[in-house]
């Protein structure tokens, strides 16, 4: 993904076939130099983190536009997070792979910018991995990344880097795939044991639906097959940043391919859609289910994708923002944040798969002491507020603060939904006509007579999971300042409250 919106607006044809590129391939010889990363301006010497609205446990950069995570690997105890950024500017433009690293999912530290344009294009989405058994030549172990180069056209290129994602070196022969239209974007790339090769997923943009690639050495691409579903009331929408993932599932191996789409989300604008079904190495066929089924039911958790090397462990962060008004969020020097990291399993619920989302384990390293929570909270940072109610009946979960702003959640016990409200009352909402959505509706997706509800407040952002992840709503706030009083009516039977510690130094 990676344009805006509007600009997204063209047909597309067939992308073509693979290419033979680099069959007497010498590094040595054929490579350019390294590129010389742009270094940005220290954080401490550009913001002190405490702005208004700038989020304190999510990451952001110092300064100016980011927006989907790419490249997410993670190498030697180090998460790696590449994203799209703006080297130049508060706006969308100049679209180059952003840095960050952190030893815990939770604490980031900004680091040089990796890639910028080159003669093919702007540095659009895509994904990182560690080639291990040096199948490209680059070198054991070689952190190599995949992106989209795009121009009026799109196409997938790839560079690598042997210092740990410090420096990356282009691959002379780019474009590995080539296309001659602006709908191809976004290689999400993983090795697949049982086939011997590696497998990308690539989205069809404005045309739909999810094309995948084999290559044996990320360098020469074979098309394997096409995945397409008619959703219903959706017939226009873009297809953009999949990830397909294998999970455990009842004692089975079952298959997701997780995709984002915009607009047709399941309020308005952008959202995060899931397919649970089969892969055999060459085709993805997705179960008979009620589709679209979604990640998250709120406006703000668009082009997530998982962490590639971790194992078994599937662990996602997300844009927290949406293109209806993405550019007019009113954050600054910065523009965007992502959502706290998610940790994915594919679980039963009524007898149906559902891929629920929990925030990490990390959380707890800035976790404060769990303490009874009614009325004045002792907040200011940011908070995570634990609520559990009865669904014999209805419930409201309120906060507010001092300027008689209000976040209500609702809870209805017969229909088992939550609903949220982000209207004037929540906070500022003027600044772009359709940011106001008077309700935004949730299955609970639990069993038993009582929910719990995790709440993770922020200085811009309320996020809210059912325990057991089945049910997750991220939505921006602009409140004037953090809500901190709780209100409870209805059947709400216990509320707990811990401070998050903000994570700038």
């Amino acid at each position: 993904m990676t344009m805006v919106a509007a600009a997204l607006a063209a047909t597309i044809s067939a992308c073509s076939g693979s290419d033979d590129h680099g069959q007497d391939y010498n590094p040595e010889i054929d490579d350019p130099k390294p590129e010389q990363p742009q270094t940005p301006d220290k954080p401490t010497q550009t913001s002190g983190y405490d702005e208004q609205y700038r989020p304190q446990i999510h990451y952001t950069p110092a300064r100016n536009w980011v927006n989907d995570p790419n490249g997410l690997v993670y190498v030697d105890g180090v998460y790696h997070l590449f994203y799209q950024y703006n080297p130049q500017g508060n706006v969308w433009g100049n679209m180059s792979w952003g840095h960050a690293t952190s030893s815990d999912l939770i604490h980031w530290e900004e680091q040089a910018v990796a890639l910028t344009r080159d003669e093919l294009g702007d540095i659009f989405s895509g994904s990182c991995v560690i080639d291990r058994n040096n199948t490209a030549g680059f070198g054991a172990n070689a952190m190599v990344a995949i992106y989209t180069s795009a121009t009026e056209k799109q196409q997938q290129s790839i560079a690598y880097s042997t210092d740990g994602g410090k420096n990356f070196t282009r691959f002379a022969n780019n474009p590995v795939i080539k296309n001659d239209d602006d709908n191809l974007r976004d290689p999400k790339v993983f090795w697949h044991e049982q086939s011997g090769q590696w497998i990308m997923s690539l989205a069809k943009g404005w045309k739909m639906g999810i094309e995948f690639y084999g290559s044996t050495d990320l360098k020469n691409w074979r098309h394997l097959s096409t995945f397409f579903v008619e959703l219903p009331g959706r017939p226009s929408i873009q297809w953009e940043c999949p990830d397909l993932l294998s999970f455990d599932y009842k004692g089975t191996k079952k298959w997701v391919l997780i995709v984002s789409v915009n607009p047709g989300g399941p309020i308005l604008g952008s959202g995060t859609m899931y397919f649970v079904g089969d892969f055999d190495g060459t085709t993805f066929k997705a179960d008979d289910l009620d589709y679209p089924l979604w990640l998250d039911y709120g406006m703000d958790n668009y082009a997530g994708v998982t962490w590639s090397n971790t194992g078994d462990r599937r662990v996602m962060i997300g844009w927290m923002n949406n293109w209806q008004y993405s550019g007019d969020v009113p954050c600054s020097p910065w523009r965007s944040a992502f959502t706290l990291p998610r940790e994915l399993k594919l679980t039963e619920v009524a007898g149906n798969p559902v891929l629920a989302s929990t925030v990490v384990k990390e959380i707890d390293n800035i976790g404060g002491t769990w303490q009874k929570a009614d009325g004045q909270l002792d907040v200011k940072d940011a908070y995570q507020l634990r609520v559990t109610v009865g669904l014999d009946g209805n419930s409201a979960i309120t906060l507010s603060n001092d300027s008689k702003q209000q976040f209500v959640i609702d809870i209805n016990g017969a229909d088992r939904t939550l609903t949220v409200h982000r209207t004037s009352a929540t906070g500022r909402t003027n600044f772009n006509g359709i940011f106001s959505i008077p309700s935004m509706r949730a299955p609970l997706n639990v069993v038993g007579d009582k929910a719990t509800i995790d709440i993770f407040v922020d200085q811009s952002s309320v996020e809210i999971f059912t325990a057991e992840g089945t049910m997750a709503m991220t939505n921006l706030v602009f409140p004037q300042s953090i809500y901190d009083r709780l209100s409870l009516t209805g059947n709400g039977q216990d509320a707990q409250v811990r401070v998050l510690n903000r994570i700038w130094k």
